[in-house]
Order: C-alpha cells, then structure tokens, then sequence
C-alpha cells in the first residue's frame, strides 16, 4: 500500500505541481478541487495511484466530512498539504467584509480545522504530516490584498499552536512560505518576467522547488512548527507594496 498525500487545489498551478511531484515519489495522490474536477481526474489517470475529490472549502463541515472519508478507507494516509488558497484585492484603506470572511474562512479557518481532523484521524506509518502554505509576506508584509495577508498571518499562528498541541511525537506540521512564483492576479505573463524577479536572488523561482521542499519535509527532518521560506529570498527584503504593483511602477 502507497503513502497518500492529500493536496489541496490541486487541480491546477502550484498544486498540480506538486500532485505530479508526489505522484512520481510512489505516493498515492489525492487531488483536491473545488469545482470543475474533469481535469484533475484527468491529471490523476495518468499517475500510478491517484484520485479526485471536490469540496468546496468555504463551506467548513463539507470539508471535516472529506477528512472523515479518507481517514476510514486510507490505511497509510502519512500528509495532508494545504495549498488551495484565495487571492482577492482590498487595502489598508478599508477591508471588504466579503473578502475577508471569504480569505480567513478558505485561507485559514477550514485548512486548520482540516489539520485537526486528519491529525486526530488518521492512519498513518511512521508519524503524520502536515504543511501548510503560507507566504512569504509574513516577514515581508506590504499593505496590498489586505484580508489575504491577515489570513496568512492567522493561519503562520496556527502552525506553531498546533504544533506545539501534539501529543504524539512522531506528528510533524510545518509551513512552506512561497514568494512570487506564478503570474497572479491580473498580471500579464511579462509583468511576471520583472516582478518574479524582485528579490535577492534576482531570479524566477521555480515551482518546482516547493514540491521538492513539500518532499523534503514528508521525510519528517525538520523540527516540528517550523517554517521554510522557498522565495529566493524575497521575505528578506521590505517591499512596499505588492510585487505586481511595484513591476507596474
């Protein structure tokens, strides 16, 4: 029986990334959606040991539910990884109200509740595993997508709570803190090209490499409630504002 890996949003972008990184490590991948499934069980036919499931995470208890199903028929269910997020815009200026419950609820309430559950339930070989994505604003904050950013902050919080919360020494949950990656939002692919190199390194940051680091911590090597930043040093910097604005500047 393969190791299985839950990932969110997993259906596309970063997430997809990572399905076909874990896929091609002999686990068996549980790709996560919330709408449209054809073409993850598309992407999930073609992996050794793949499947599909859908939920949408603004609604908290559909969610537990899912956790619940697969903790009953996984018997090695070794990773839960949080990816799935939404990046909407308001500011400083003034929160929208609709934005915000939508971002603390899909980016921090429900992912966290989903950590719980799969930590209370889950059969697993050699201890559990959970990471979280979260962003490498946390050290480097700017005031742009402001309910996005505060729901990240709340969600770096919960890692190190439920960290420490755990009784069983062989549970591992740990934070992956990506930088600017893929072009978001409404950003062109060239406004991407500058603002993707807007940090230390001075390069684009491969997707690739948070698979590689979501891999690395599968292993369980890191102490548990820490946090890897996989940004080319970007959270090591102080920018303003949003890459995508400063690149538009």
């Amino acid at each position: 029986m393969l190791p299985a890996v839950l990932i969110t949003g997993a259906g596309r972008r970063i997430g997809a990334r990572l399905a076909r990184h874990f896929a091609a490590a002999g686990w068996h991948v549980v790709i996560h959606v919330g709408h449209n499934p054809d073409a993850a069980r598309v992407m999930a036919a073609g992996f050794p040991s793949g499947e599909v499931v859908q939920c949408d995470l603004g609604d908290g208890d559909a969610a537990l539910a899912m956790i619940a199903d697969l903790a009953a028929r996984l018997v090695d269910w070794r990773m839960l990884i949080n990816c799935a997020a939404v990046f909407q815009l308001d500011t400083a200026a003034a929160i929208d109200p609709a934005i915000f419950a939508e971002a603390m609820t899909v980016n921090a309430m429900t992912p966290t509740r989903m950590s719980q559950a799969f930590l209370a339930q889950a059969r697993a070989k050699g201890g559990r595993r959970v990471v979280q994505f979260l962003d490498q604003k946390l050290l480097n904050p700017n005031p742009d997508f402001f309910s996005y950013t505060m729901a990240k902050h709340a969600f770096a919080a919960a890692v190190r709570m439920l960290a420490m919360a755990q009784g069983n020494p062989s549970d591992r949950v740990y934070g992956l803190a990506p930088g600017a990656m893929l072009p978001s939002f409404d950003q062109q692919d060239d406004e991407h090209e500058l603002s993707g190199r807007m940090n230390l390194l001075q390069r684009l940051t491969d997707p690739d490499e948070l698979a590689q680091a979501a891999l690395f911590l599968s292993g369980g090597w890191l102490a548990t409630g820490e946090t890897l930043f996989i940004d080319s040093g970007q959270h090591l910097l102080a920018q303003s504002r949003d890459v995508l604005f400063l690149a538009r500047a």
